[in-house]
């Protein structure tokens, strides 16, 4: 690949050819302007390493089978049930906490065994670790702050085979699956505004959420 860094990428494209090949790459496409070398490479990863095969097949597999067919948490149970994961950890966030639990009687019923960790636990005050109080969303009182590495840190000592989350944070959701050994995969998404469909907000955002466009720097703090 060049060494100098292109400014397009594949959200830039309208072409897509690197899926069917039916059409033709752009110049700037990054299948192109990768090595054979490294695509080889990379390649190898998929043959060569038995964890990495079996995971990335075990995909290919649901994809293939049940493509439209399987919802979200089914695709879970097959994804498991094809990788030998038998232990399945639920992280979750405490507003999520009903649908956890029906998670977990789906696995149940599904025979695999559960294991559930909320966010909350360790129940310690955000302001130990430096929060500022005002920064709470109900100030004056004990708030526990978001814990995804503890969460982590239990699923790990539980010894489970597969993490899903289940409605973690922002940032929060990366520490969780920084912290875990096992492999991650999601159910949930939270989006607190969307009722977690963060999809929504960019299939309005020509319209009802046209301020998602507009070129400003209101997140910043």
């Amino acid at each position: 690949m060049n060494d100098r860094p292109n400014k397009l990428s594949c959200s830039d494209c309208g072409v897509v050819n690197c899926y069917r090949r039916e059409k033709e790459f752009p110049a700037f496409c990054l299948t192109v302007g990768t090595s054979s070398k490294e695509i080889d490479k990379t390649n190898k990863l998929y043959t060569n390493d038995e964890t990495i095969a079996k995971i990335s097949h075990a995909a290919a597999e649901i994809e293939g089978l049940y493509y439209g067919k399987l919802t979200r948490a089914e695709e879970i149970i097959a994804f498991a049930k094809k990788t030998g994961a038998k232990k399945i950890g639920i992280a979750t966030c405490v507003g999520l906490m009903n649908e956890a639990r029906i998670f977990a009687k789906i696995l149940k019923a599904k025979g695999l065994e559960s294991y559930c960790v909320i966010c909350k636990v360790g129940s310690t005050d955000k302001t130990e670790v430096g929060v500022a109080e005002d920064l709470k969303v109900k100030k004056g009182c004990h708030e526990s702050l978001c814990n995804p590495i503890l969460q982590a840190r239990l699923l790990n000592r539980a010894k489970t085979d597969l993490n899903v989350i289940v409605g973690l944070c922002v940032g929060h959701d990366s520490l969780f699956i920084k912290y875990s050994k096992a492999l991650v995969t999601t159910l949930i998404t939270k989006d607190r505004v969307m009722g977690h469909n963060p999809a929504a907000a960019l299939y309005t955002s020509g319209f009802y959420y046209a301020r998602l466009l507009e070129e400003t720097d209101d997140y910043n703090g």
